[in-house]
């Protein structure tokens, strides 16, 4: 007689957290790195924005400036997110707070929303009806060329802490797949910066040539508009992750490899992985049995059918098989469940 739906804890459980497996490898120190020297940047920038469009007056300037300290608050954010994710498990939270990690993320987008894109794109618009000259033009490009420098030694970093982990990947792909938020953040935030310099270059340049306000307001206004696609991207990955993804299509063939191969277990029914974090995976599987098997036989092969997934996938920190009697009548290949356990290998 087949046993009902859903998985069933079995075999003991380590304590404390585990290693990380290849999809996970490396992120967070990577992305700790990478968050720290964004701050140490934007700080610094956002002191020297402020002063040259204090001096100056350009808007481009002051979108700038402010896009700046929304970066140094999304920075410390995310680390406020790693901090409290940290936290072990309680009765209330038995799973953990590693998707805090997740929230906090999608608070940078918020923060980039509300904050940057909507000052900036407000700041243009005031300073296409309200035009005044921009004073001081050489101390605005000497400070836009320093925070180019300085963006670009950030940017540096994100994409050399990233490069080794996003394999064979693009980076488009590396960003909607990471399971860690930081470094896709980073990476978002310093690639806009540097446009969004640009766009304020390019507006300063403008006006001082042509004597025309209009074209640092339009530059404050670019610069908006580009945080606010940043920020509508942001949230459309960290809602994914803290609705909950599944492990990779790589990491969940390693799972299915491990279970079927050992003797014990026949094949496996159905898969079902879910990231509870960046490091933190749970596993639930149904997986057929022989018939004939006694009860110890079968705790004793989920035992080592856990020890296998475990070796192979470290992060795999809680684990929940259910033995089964496979009936192939039963098989729903709809089900994304059934699907996953059949992937074919690549």
């Amino acid at each position: 007689m087949t046993s009902p739906e859903g998985p069933h804890p079995a075999g003991p459980q380590p304590a404390g957290p585990q290693p990380q497996d290849p999809e996970a490898a490396g992120h967070s120190g990577a992305g700790l790195r990478a968050v720290l020297a964004a701050l140490g940047a934007n700080l610094g920038i956002a002191a020297a924005k402020f002063a040259a469009y204090a001096i100056t007056g350009s808007a481009s300037l002051l979108a700038e400036a402010v896009h700046s300290v929304a970066d140094c608050g999304n920075q410390m954010l995310l680390l406020l997110g790693r901090n409290r994710a940290a936290r072990g498990q309680t009765e209330e939270h038995p799973f953990g707070y590693g998707r805090e990690r997740y929230f906090y993320a999608f608070l940078v987008a918020v923060v980039l929303l509300a904050g940057g894109a909507a000052f900036s794109i407000y700041e243009g618009i005031h300073k296409i009806t309200h035009q005044e000259p921009i004073r001081s033009p050489g101390v605005a490009f000497g400070v836009l060329a320093i925070a180019i420098v300085m963006e670009s030694l950030s940017l540096r970093t994100a994409v050399h802490q990233s490069r080794r982990l996003r394999g064979r990947h693009g980076w488009l792909a590396f960003i909607r797949r990471a399971k860690a938020p930081e470094l896709p953040t980073v990476l978002l935030e310093d690639s806009a910066a540097l446009v969004g310099l640009a766009f304020a270059t390019v507006g300063v340049t403008l006006t001082v040539l042509t004597g025309n306000e209009l074209w640092d307001g339009l530059g404050s206004l670019a610069i908006g508009m580009l945080l606010a696609g940043v920020a509508v991207v942001l949230a459309v990955e960290t809602k994914s992750l803290l609705i909950g993804e599944a492990a990779s299509a790589e990491v969940e063939q390693a799972i299915v490899a491990a279970l079927a191969a050992g003797p014990e277990v026949q094949r496996v029914i159905h898969l079902r992985t879910l990231h509870i974090g960046p490091e933190s995976l749970l596993v639930a599987a149904k997986i057929a049995v022989r018939g004939s098997d006694q009860a110890s036989t079968i705790a004793a092969g989920i035992d080592a059918a856990e020890r296998r997934i475990r070796a192979a996938v470290p992060i795999a920190e809680m684990i929940y098989l259910e033995p089964d009697l496979y009936e192939s009548s039963r098989a729903d290949t709809t089900d994304p469940a059934i699907r996953a356990a059949r992937r074919p290998a690549d």
